[in-house]
């Protein structure tokens, strides 16, 4: 779409491609992308854009599965093959194994590697410092602070505390201005002690902290901070495992517990949680470095805050088990057809049918199963689900067009009982 925006004439070419095969949609992405975009760029005057035509994608290692990482790629490559028109690829990724393994397969001569920790630091230290002066004047116009605030050597302790990390000065300009009449005083909780120059890991380590102690009013009883602290280690814990970002109406219905709570646990996490304001809508991270944090008890000072990735995989496959045993049924799209096709019903019966939370159960409880490294027991609950829904779960994994995720899921499952089994042997020995 963004490329037929780009070009009048790309424009034409890509919606003959579509109107050529109506079944596009369905197709495999190897050959999405040789219909609609290799072969209209390859039938593209070469004249009828400006050269070079710019593909941008950003944070590639966010992608999901690592064999679609290394597909993308693959098909990138490909694009070599064009021979008219000038086409770049620009891509952004975090140095992930798969990331690196994938850019192995692609000929040296065909891609060119830019490391952002070896650009001079001066150069990164100018670039966050004109990003933090014109963010936090626009926090200074907002809160009425004044033209002066907050000082070139305000701006010069934040960048020094940023170590040459966006991320760090994005987050903290983002925390500053959550805090809208308190905007000063949050800038002044982030400098204290802000003085010397450490890893950059440590400092956003620190903002992070800063944010969430923030979230937890100290006006708070000991028990209600108890409360909140669990709640937010529940909420938290699963959004950043989620393997598909749900919105807050979904999170809630797939973890039992009210909206309100989603929401009110949320208000005070803009910084880091990217939260938008229709409900419909998937609550994201920021960035993925607060996930690393989250799960990481060394990183995490507040052990009250920090979130146990075993014990949180298997508590939202518990969740995921319940929701389809409570939802899933026979024929539930009420087709009372057993022989229609899946790509015969309606969308938008499907989604009522089968709401955001429901389809993400369905396609990822097996994959937390697995994370959460949970024993599995004769007569247990994933055996009395399977006993019970297996084909209603099949079923609506068809028409979600999710079959060959099912397939792989049985696989793995078979797996599992096999070392069940065996730590059950071992447990008798």
């Amino acid at each position: 779409m963004q490329l037929a925006e780009r070009s009048p004439d790309l424009k034409s070419l890509i919606h003959e491609a579509i109107s050529n095969n109506d079944g596009i949609v369905n197709k495999i992405l190897q050959d999405q992308w040789k219909e609609l975009i290799l072969e209209p760029l390859s039938k593209l005057d070469v004249d009828s854009v400006r050269p070079p035509l710019i593909l941008v994608i950003d944070a590639l290692d966010e992608c999901g599965r690592e064999t679609d990482i290394q597909r993308v790629l693959q098909l990138l490559a490909n694009s070599r093959v064009l021979r008219g028109v000038q086409f770049r690829v620009l891509i952004t990724s975090r140095p992930e194994t798969e990331i690196r393994h994938g850019f192995s397969q692609v000929p040296e001569c065909e891609h060119q590697d830019i490391i952002l920790h070896d650009i001079s630091q001066s150069i990164v230290d100018h670039d966050i410092s004109v990003f933090l002066e014109h963010s936090l004047q626009i926090i200074a116009q907002k809160r009425a602070l004044g033209p002066d605030w907050p000082g070139s050597q305000a701006v010069r302790l934040l960048v020094q505390n940023a170590s040459g990390l966006f991320i760090w000065a994005a987050t903290a300009c983002r925390f500053i201005s959550e805090g809208r009449r308190f905007a000063a005083k949050r800038l002044s909780l982030i400098l204290q002690g802000g003085g010397s120059i450490s890893a950059p890991e440590k400092q956003l380590n620190n903002i992070y902290n800063t944010v969430l102690e923030n979230s937890v009013s100290r006006e708070y009883g000991d028990e209600e901070k108890e409360d909140l602290y669990e709640i937010l280690r529940r909420i938290l814990g699963s959004i950043v495992i989620l393997y598909s970002p749900l919105s807050a109406t979904s999170l809630a219905k797939l973890l039992s517990i009210p909206t309100e709570d989603v929401n009110q646990t949320s208000e005070d996490l803009h910084a880091i949680l990217d939260i938008p304001k229709e409900q419909n809508r998937p609550i994201r991270l920021h960035h993925p470095s607060f996930r690393d944090f989250l799960l990481n008890k060394e990183r995490c000072s507040d052990q009250q805050l920090w979130v146990d990735e075993k014990k949180a995989h298997a508590a939202l496959a518990d969740a995921c088990i319940r929701l389809m045993s409570d939802k899933l049924g026979r024929d539930i799209c009420g087709l009372n057809l057993p022989g229609v096709l899946a790509e015969e019903v309606q969308g938008d019966r499907i989604d009522q049918c089968l709401p955001s939370e429901l389809q993400y159960a369905c396609q990822y409880w097996v994959q937390h199963l697995q994370r959460g490294k949970t024993q599995l027991l004769d007569n247990g609950q994933m055996h009395v689900f399977l006993r019970g829904h297996l084909l209603h779960w099949l079923e609506a994994l068809s028409l979600m067009r999710k079959t060959s995720e099912g397939v792989l899921a049985i696989i793995s499952l078979e797996s599992l009982v096999a070392v069940s089994d065996s730590l059950s042997v071992l447990g008798e020995i």
